[in-house]
């Protein structure tokens, strides 16, 4: 017999005193005041409570059926991957004084979280090649939609022209965002798998707040910047770009080449892929916009004693300046991710995030090669970083499921979001190995050449 612990430990005497003190009999007398023909009168329709023991027994069962990571290769990506993470940061954000941790308004008694929070920052800027870095925001997602509406509200304009490289579910949140301040969103065309610089051109008018790009985009290809940052520079239009932050250890800071808006996700920097979340988003801008950033920033300063402190400052966001003067009602931030990241970046140094970062670049290339050695044609016409599509004369589906037979998770089937048939986008990170990757070729080519 397995023993029947309750989760509660309130007994029927600690029941009976409670009754009694609140003055009634019973535990129906509490919902007496509901009318009877909607309280529920039958059991609930859900199985019998287990007992704890056997409850975390049957959970574990539950858990080991999931494909995962760490007994899976994965070359899954589009827009959450598989990076190497240094075992401390799991044991320095465990620590209670962070994982309890709630916004910081009391500087005197959160001296250690923002002095975190102000590393992160400080990180951001220097990735970026921005002047001032806020908090951290919920994803990159819904970075890039606070970008476009403070765009809007700084240009005073009403249209939004963002690329179709750029990651879909950016798109979709991006759209459902627009219709509450009312602003459109056009989306600028392909060529191939980067913008199409002539749509873009033929787009943008004097009433375009904003162009959005991804760097590198959701199909892993390199955009020109200095080419998209033109265009949107002639018509007096802000330039936002959302960059994978391991990716800018290789490339030239957007900052440099003339963003005026960089956001992005940090979950490549020390966040575990979790099932897609949660994940961390970061949001740099240049000096002009300072002051209209959204969320927080953490400053640094001195107390009377001439000692440096640190202090919550330039809250742009609503609760705390008038609302039709605010930029943003976001309310929180990330701080326990941004710290995450924050000591990823530290664990790993600037060398080290570099050859990480090279790493990714040079086995996804090697991975394009010996797909193409295998007669399959690689997609992409621009230089790539750690993804790229393949195009396979197959199905994805049969192929993906073989895959996963072998221990592999596959890549992305880009035909129900660009209608691209047959063309997979795979991700190759750090993390996988030649053996991983040779061994998938060799699937691959099973399926195909039987």
């Amino acid at each position: 017999m397995t023993a029947t612990y309750r989760y509660l430990p309130d007994t029927k005497q600690d029941q009976e005193e409670m009754l009694s003190f609140l003055n009634v009999n019973s535990i129906d007398e509490l919902f007496q005041d509901i009318p009877a023909n909607i309280q529920l009168d039958e059991d609930l329709n859900i199985p019998e409570a287990d007992p704890e023991p056997l409850l975390i027994k049957k959970m574990h069962q539950l858990a080991s059926k999931n494909k995962h990571a760490n007994a899976y290769s994965t070359f899954l990506g589009a827009g959450t991957y598989d990076h190497y993470i240094p075992s401390v940061v799991n044991h320095m954000i465990s620590r209670s004084e962070f994982y309890t941790a709630y916004t910081p308004y009391q500087p005197e008694i959160s001296q250690g979280e923002l002095q975190a929070i102000f590393e992160f920052q400080t990180m951001v800027c220097e990735l970026t090649g921005m002047d001032v870095a806020n908090s951290s925001m919920y994803d990159g997602f819904t970075s890039l939609t606070e970008a476009a509406s403070l765009a809007v509200a700084s240009t005073k304009r009403s249209k939004v022209l963002i690329s179709k490289s750029v990651h879909p579910e950016s798109r979709a949140i991006l759209k459902t965002v627009a219709a509450g301040p009312e602003f459109t969103v056009q989306e600028v065309n392909l060529s191939n798998e980067t913008t199409d610089l002539q749509d873009l051109q033929a787009q943008i008018d004097k009433n375009t707040a904003a162009v959005i790009v991804q760097y590198p985009n959701f199909f892993g290809s390199i955009e020109d910047l200095a080419i998209i940052r033109d265009i949107a520079k002639s018509n007096g239009t802000l330039f936002i770009v959302s960059a994978n932050p391991l990716a800018l250890a290789l490339l030239q800071a957007p900052g440099k080449l003339g963003a005026d808006i960089v956001i992005g996700d940090m979950q490549p920097l020390g966040i575990p892929m979790s099932f897609g979340g949660p994940h961390c988003g970061y949001f740099a801008v240049n000096k002009k916009l300072m002051r209209k950033i959204p969320g927080r920033i953490v400053g640094q300063t001195t107390d009377e004693q001439g000692k440096r402190g640190f202090v919550l400052t330039l809250q742009a966001r609503e609760q705390h300046i008038r609302r039709d003067k605010a930029s943003s009602n976001i309310c929180s931030n990330q701080a326990l991710n941004a710290l995450a990241s924050s000591i990823c970046m530290t664990a790993l140094g600037k060398q080290g995030i570099r050859q990480m970062a090279q790493l990714n670049f040079e086995k996804a290339n090697y991975m394009a090669k010996s797909l193409q050695e295998k007669g399959l044609v690689i997609k992409n016409q621009s230089p790539f970083f750690n993804e790229f599509i393949v195009e396979l004369p197959c199905s994805l589906k049969e192929l993906n499921q073989k895959l996963l037979d072998q221990g592999i998770i596959g890549g992305f089937n880009l035909e129900n979001d660009y209608g691209f048939k047959h063309q997979m986008l795979i991700a190759v990170t750090e993390q996988r190995t030649k053996e991983e990757i040779d061994q998938f070729v060799k699937v691959l080519e099973a399926v195909i050449y039987g």
